[in-house]
């Protein structure tokens, strides 16, 4: 969810604009000085008015930059009921902040959990939209992978929602997307739950449903926002609801280089 330099949209109006009831977000900061030291999943949890938010850090500090993995005394799911820091220590930066997933809901969350996915040792270079404003000239970068983790959210309604943003390094990214539907299997035979997985796979079109039963609810093309030639973004089902769904148009956030994708489930 990187905001393009010198974007004036808003979390809150980008949200208002998707309207959803749950949204499972990626690429999320969360009291880190390179997004105003906020706490983004609240700031969106606020605009769609969320009963529930969570953030599950992948990483203590900025991706790119300095960071490192989270310690046992660091909160791996940080929630509304977790302690907020002060002004004053966000201020001194006395905060340890993060970057990772989050999901927000409408819906009552009965219960949230944490998977560790691992990450690649290996960077590799990627292709990257260049100028300041992400529309130049592409150019090859040398990344490193950082943790990949996702963040299960149980809803009272029923449905067992895993928000996740998966390696880009290929083959990694492939069996970290077959571990998530191996639990999310066990999962709905042990709770009953109807389960979807949601998020950025970093895996091109058909990639996430072959050799599996799963099903894609989106097929749109969903990266880059300012002209979009691939999917990376998914909502996976093992079955498609038997009351039907309906895929929603998709429009531009000004917040992120990627486009949202919206179901209804009908």
């Amino acid at each position: 969810m990187a905001i393009p330099p010198g974007s004036k949209a808003s979390l809150p109006s980008a949200i208002k604009k998707i309207a959803p009831q749950v949204l499972a977000v990626q690429e999320v900061d969360h009291f880190l000085p390179r997004s105003n030291s906020v706490n983004q999943i609240q700031e969106i949890a606020k605009a769609m008015k969320a009963v529930d938010w969570a953030f599950a850090p992948a990483i203590i500090g900025t991706p790119g930059e300095k960071w490192r993995a989270l310690k046992d005394s660091d909160e791996s799911i940080i929630t509304a009921a977790s302690k907020a820091p002060t002004k004053t220590e966000i201020a001194k930066g006395k905060v340890n902040g993060g970057y990772g997933i989050a999901f927000a809901s409408t819906i009552p969350v009965t219960a949230y959990e944490r998977i560790k996915l691992g990450r690649s040792l290996i960077g590799m270079p990627l292709l990257v939209p260049g100028g300041e404003d992400g529309r130049g000239k592409p150019k090859f970068i040398y990344v490193q992978d950082e943790p990949r983790v996702a963040l299960v959210a149980h809803l009272e309604n029923g449905w067992s929602i895993i928000s996740t943003h998966l390696s880009f390094v290929p083959g990694l990214n492939v069996a970290q997307l077959k571990k998530l539907k191996r639990w999310a299997e066990k999962s709905a035979a042990q709770t009953g739950n109807k389960v979807a997985i949601m998020g950025d796979l970093n895996l091109p079109k058909s990639l996430p449903v072959l050799g599996s039963k799963w099903n894609s609810l989106a097929t749109q093309n969903t990266y880059p926002s300012w002209g979009a030639k691939i999917q990376f973004d998914y909502l996976l089902v093992p079955e498609v609801p038997a009351g039907g769904f309906q895929g929603l148009p998709i429009s531009t956030t000004g917040i992120s280089d990627h486009l949202p994708i919206s179901v209804l489930l009908t």
